[in-house]
């Protein structure tokens, strides 16, 4: 098996048991032992699943869940100390997929892993997904598929000119960089130059109304008497 899974626990003693009975099952693995270092970790690399403890310093399970949930639908299996009903409840509702209460046996929740990877990923391999990942750019609810040249968000498809669609591509694959009216010609039009500002910003208007209209959010910030960019 290639399913990578990152342990997210401030408890190393419990992080580290974790971690020595899913490697014993063939999963990679990587710790985090706060929130932060967390999601430094899930944007930095593909992880297949989280192993996620509620309570810790910093930033909580809970918050880790909601950051996890704006972009990515990876099976999260919380775990918690917290015996309520309310507690699994507001896991549950907050993202997560499965809810396992401390003290709990290692097998189980290796049982519980596994179970959550067969759901999730059924017929499909661990390099299948890897690859489809590539070939992704998430910008919160909004994922952009570079190889069939889609965006959506949260699943409802966006629908888009192929230059609305080129100049969306340009600018979220390179978050933070500004780019000039003749940039994106040169890239998206793939023709010279002949002071074409005029037909990007009409382009770029449009796909702000249509990114507005699903995002509630123009996405595309203008930099004044320099050109346009997308921040991550």
């Amino acid at each position: 098996m290639n399913y990578s899974i990152l342990i997210v626990d401030d408890d190393r003693e419990i992080a580290g048991l974790i971690e020595i009975y899913l490697k014993n099952e063939g999963f990679k693995t990587k710790l985090a032992a706060n929130g932060r270092e967390a999601l430094e970790l899930f944007e930095a690399e593909p992880f297949h699943l989280v192993v996620l403890d509620i309570m810790m310093p910093e930033m909580d399970g809970l918050e880790v869940c909601r950051h996890i949930r704006k972009s990515k639908s990876v099976p999260i299996l919380m775990v918690s100390a917290k015996a309520q009903d309310l507690d699994r409840i507001t896991g549950l509702m907050t993202g997560a997929d499965d809810y396992v209460i401390k003290p709990f046996h290692p097998l189980e929740l290796t049982l519980r892993v596994k179970a959550l990877l067969r759901r999730a990923y059924a017929d499909r391999s661990p390099n299948e997904m890897d690859r489809e990942e590539e070939g992704r750019i998430h910008i919160g609810s909004l994922a952009i598929n570079k190889r069939n040249h889609t965006a959506e968000v949260d699943g409802r498809p966006l629908a888009l000119t192929s230059k609305e669609f080129g100049i969306l591509l340009l600018l979220a694959g390179q978050p933070g960089r500004v780019f000039s009216a003749e940039d994106i010609f040169r890239q998206v039009w793939k023709e010279k130059y002949f002071d074409a500002n005029n037909t990007v910003m009409v382009h770029i208007s449009n796909l702000r109304d249509k990114l507005e209209q699903e995002l509630g959010d123009k996405l595309i910030a203008t930099v004044w008497g320099v050109g346009y960019k997308i921040d991550n």
